[in-house]
């Protein structure tokens, strides 16, 4: 039987077990985009906790597309080295290494998370229309050039990822940011071929999977993470996240990672454990595709119950590992699959005495130099 234990194998990449990391944006770069040693610490902590999977947190394809002066970028090769560094230490440590791509769009030149105001000094936001993110400043309507313009920016930044050793891509078409941005009806009033109707909003996320499939090759999993639902009359659907599923996957999108809401204040969102399972599940049965789970999932018995009953193929934490990096050793000893995860021997005093886990050796001997 599947369980949350057993391995996923996507195109040329197999994952040792169905909990990965999800991208979560840490806001402590410099101006030049490079991962620091606090991203390395974060990242590597959690690979060591048994993750199958540690995605980066969104990725920055341009300059403008940040969401804070703070943010990760990958818009340029001289990034490469730092994020080298990132993948190389998640795969000592046995995890697939993961990075997730993006474009802010109108929630860009932001200071960081907890500080509620506009980046200073900030810069020119641009968005699918003009309309503004609640208290945010409006954006300017993107040009015909600039949307060409997007697939190559990430295309290329993919291809960066991979040369920096990354094994999965993600685009991020969700949370509001600017992919997402396109899709919804709530935010694009655009009346060209960018706009209007489902073909129209579409239209761009569409051209950016399959300049990214190309980039990066058939050995790559290609990942676009969505909100299912902008949880507003009127605004994106289940209905069309599954419509879009189908076409993507036709693309060579190969999982759609399932969330929600992001699109606007005024969203109505209906919280609970695994609220947005569901969604994932629609999409998964109506596309007939792989999806990932996330969503308030914190328990073991909850996460091995949505992958055991074909809700999800792959279930995605966020607080609960930042709550506890150790999260997915904790749940094989509570779900008795101690024989699916191997600690760092270094570790063994902690974990060996009371769960008999094998050991990964290959973190006993000498990091590779990380540069």
């Amino acid at each position: 039987m599947t369980d949350l234990f057993s391995p996923l194998t996507i195109r040329g990449v197999t994952l040792p077990n169905r909990i990965g990391i999800s991208p979560m944006c840490q806001y402590c770069c410099g101006d030049d985009g490079r991962p620091t040693d606090w991203h390395l610490a974060h990242l590597l902590q959690r690979a060591l906790g048994g993750a199958g999977m540690v995605m980066v947190e969104a990725t920055a394809v341009s300059p403008e597309g940040r969401i804070t002066p703070g943010d990760v970028g990958l818009w340029e090769d001289a990034q490469i080295p730092a994020h080298a560094r990132l993948a190389a230490a998640i795969a000592h440590a046995g995890a697939v290494p993961a990075i997730q791509i993006g474009h802010a769009g109108r929630k860009a030149s932001r200071a960081p998370a907890w500080v509620d105001e506009p980046a200073s000094p900030g810069w020119e936001i641009t968005s699918a229309s003009n309309l503004p993110m609640g208290h945010f400043a409006a954006p300017r309507p993107m040009t015909e050039a600039e949307i060409l313009d997007l697939p190559a920016a990430f295309a290329a930044t993919a291809k960066r990822a991979v040369a920096a050793g990354y094994r999965i891509i993600e685009l991020h078409g969700a949370h509001g940011y600017l992919l997402h941005q396109f899709l919804s009806p709530i935010s694009n009033k655009r009346n060209d071929r960018w706009g209007g109707d489902f073909e129209g909003r579409t239209r761009l996320p569409l051209a950016i999977a399959a300049a990214v499939r190309k980039a990066v090759g058939e050995e790559v999993p290609l990942f676009l993470r969505i909100s299912h639902t902008d949880w507003i009359e009127g605004g994106w659907s289940t209905a069309e996240s599954i419509e879009l599923a189908k076409r993507m996957a036709a693309l060579g999108v190969d999982l759609i990672d399932v969330s929600s809401g992001g699109i606007d204040p005024s969203q109505k969102i209906t919280l609970g454990p695994g609220y947005q399972v569901p969604g994932a599940e629609a999409v998964k049965q109506g596309a007939g595709v792989l999806v990932a789970a996330v969503g308030l999932i914190t328990e073991p018995e909850q996460a091995q119950a949505i992958v055991t009953e074909g809700k999800a193929d792959l279930v995605l934490l966020a607080r609960a590992t930042l709550r506890d990096p150790y999260w997915p050793m904790r749940a094989a000893v509570a779900l008795g699959r101690v024989d699916a995860i191997r600690t760092p021997p270094q570790y063994d005093r902690a974990w060996g005495s009371i769960a008999r886990m094998g050991m990964r050796l290959e973190t006993g001997s000498p990091m590779p130099p990380l540069g």
